[in-house]
């Protein structure tokens, strides 16, 4: 087996009109398409990033919280990478959206910081 990269990423979401929200204004994703599947009531948004496919959005009728802090098993975090974190900062602090102070990677030396969709889901800035 040959892995080539990440092809994608599924998130569901308890509230499917602000979590679209989010991903596409607020974070500037791109819909490549969106499909009701009236047999499970549900939403499948398929997302890009650059034109690149990366996130599968769901609904789904009331489906079970999962812990994500602090540090829960499973995925930790969803990280995206930016050229200037303030720059990335300022942009989603004046969309409403708390962000975390400023770290430092200690092996690398990058910086980073965290946020979190409208579900909690930890999100991630690291700086290239």
């Amino acid at each position: 087996m040959q892995l080539k990269k990440v092809h994608h990423i599924a998130i569901i979401c308890s509230d499917y009109a602000i979590s679209k929200h989010f991903y596409t204004e607020i974070l500037g994703l791109e819909v490549i398409r969106e499909v009701y599947r009236k047999e499970r009531d549900s939403y499948k948004l398929d997302l890009a990033l650059n034109g690149e496919y990366v996130i599968e959005l769901f609904s789904f009728p009331d489906p079970p919280k999962r812990p994500s802090r602090p540090e829960a098993q499973g995925l930790r975090h969803l990280a995206f990478e930016v050229k200037n974190i303030e720059n990335a900062i300022e942009e989603l602090s004046s969309k409403g959206v708390a962000l975390e102070p400023i770290r430092v990677d200690e092996f690398t030396g990058k910086r980073f910081t965290f946020f979190s969709d409208p579900d909690d889901l930890p999100l991630e800035l690291y700086e290239i």
